[in-house]
């Protein structure tokens, strides 16, 4: 995917057809959708044969790591989660590197978080996770749930059986799980599954590269604290398509060190919209580029498609595409802000992660308190934001709400808007603090 000049008329050499992976992940590795989802395994391993009960209540952890270490040794093999039972397993990690490629985890049935404290000890950062793998499919119709309630609420909701100890009906720890984690993997397919009820995301990609996720859904109330759909970090050439997201944060989080994301046909709501950031927390530098985000419907949203950086940061976001966007009851449609805290106090920093090349086509549908929100840095303001063929309408027409903002932004309307935004500027910003190139991305 590679760089181009954000501008309507002129090619978008990074932006792909609409209903098709990158072609970038298919050359990688010469597949086609039916291959990335692990047709032609060699040799199937059922979670069963190695001790699994299934029924929701013994713990089946140790049945699920025997099948794994049998798995790894072979080619394009199947861990196989049969349908009609449920599977309770405790914090697990699947891990390479020394495991073969193209291993295919099939979910059919469903699996169960532990709702005693007793099996998370002082805290785990993930409940699932898949380490350093080549080419792992998660695929199939079945459910992981993290029960995360018990979580949510800091007590328990359930009512403790006779057979769990004084230790498993304590409080949970303070550090909540992502459901489903993959670390520093490489040809990662999700597909098909359904993640419910997160303690924290639901699902997570750290240093991986060319990672398809398609048709799946994430379901958690609207009042589920931190619990983001699918949050992308220091990962490259990611596509995410066809999928219901649902949730108590951002539907789908893009932190620093990613680049090549493509993000189509899905649908967000509850939740906190589609994000870029926060970047550059506690002064650190943050680097995200080639995002398109297509073809989305949000509805009942925070936001929806939104950039936020902290002060005091560095480095740059840039080269972003939001086109095709609906909106329906959405808080903030459009909003990048600079200004972003989500403590009780945050000091004013002169550094900032730069923004440029931030564009806009057809985002339309109804808000509930402000059309745009452009806040920028003072001392570097946001560049090359475009606007075409936006048409946003209150919620309540005779209501009186909050026109566009706009503080430090600089760009230019392509098309007239709905309601008028005139407090974009043109050309370039002067006197802007010019950062260090070690602080460039």
């Amino acid at each position: 995917m590679r760089t181009c000049n954000a501008r309507q008329g002129k090619q978008y050499s990074w932006l792909m057809p609409n209903k098709n992976v990158p072609t970038t992940w298919m050359n990688s590795y010469n597949l086609g959708p039916e291959k990335a989802s692990g047709a032609g395994n060699s040799a199937i391993f059922n979670v069963l044969d190695y001790g699994a009960k299934g029924d929701g209540q013994v713990d089946d952890t140790k049945a699920f790591e025997a099948a794994w270490e049998a798995a790894c040794k072979v080619k394009a093999s199947t861990i196989a989660v049969p349908s009609g039972s449920v599977f309770l397993v405790k914090p697990i990690s699947f891990s390479g590197p020394a495991c073969q490629p193209d291993i295919v985890f099939q979910l059919d049935g469903k699996i169960i978080a532990p709702t005693g404290s007793g099996s998370w000890g002082s805290g785990f950062l993930q409940w699932i996770e898949f380490t350093k793998l080549e080419r792992i499919t998660i695929k199939g119709k079945g459910i992981i749930d993290g029960q995360g309630s018990v979580w949510w609420n800091d007590s328990p909701t359930y009512y403790p059986t006779d057979d769990l100890t004084e230790s498993e009906s304590r409080q949970m720890p303070g550090t909540k799980p992502t459901a489903l984690r993959f670390y520093g993997s490489s040809g990662v397919t999700v597909t098909g599954i359904t993640i419910q009820n997160s303690p924290q995301t639901h699902l997570k990609f750290d240093d991986c590269t060319n990672v398809q996720v398609f048709n799946i859904g994430v379901s958690s109330p609207e009042n589920s604290p931190n619990t983001d759909g699918i949050h992308l970090q220091n990962s490259q050439d990611v596509v995410i398509y066809n999928s219901n997201l649902a949730c108590g944060d951002d539907c789908v989080s893009i932190q620093t060190g990613c680049s090549g994301v493509y993000i189509h046909n899905v649908n967000c709501g509850p939740g906190h919209g589609i994000s870029i950031g926060g970047l550059g927390k506690d002064n650190t530098r943050a680097c995200v580029s080639n995002i398109t985000v297509r073809d989305v419907k949000l509805q009942n949203t925070l936001t929806g498609v939104r950039i936020k950086t902290w002060q005091g940061g560095s480095g740059s976001v840039q080269n972003v595409m939001f086109s095709n966007i609906q909106v329906s009851g959405v808080r903030t449609p459009i909003m990048i802000d600079q200004f972003y805290c989500d403590n009780s106090k945050c000091s004013n920093k002169s550094s900032a992660v730069a923004v440029s090349g931030i564009n806009y086509i057809n985002v339309r549908g109804t808000y509930t308190e402000k059309p745009v929100h452009f806040a920028c840095s003072d001392s570097l303001p946001c560049t090359g934001v475009s606007l075409n063929t936006i048409q946003l309408n209150a919620v309540q027409e005779k209501e009186s709400l909050s026109g566009p903002f706009c503080w430090e932004a600089y760009g230019e309307l392509e098309t007239a808007t709905v309601p008028p935004i005139d407090c974009l500027k043109t050309g370039k910003p002067s006197g802007a603090t010019v950062q260090s190139k070690s602080d460039s991305c």
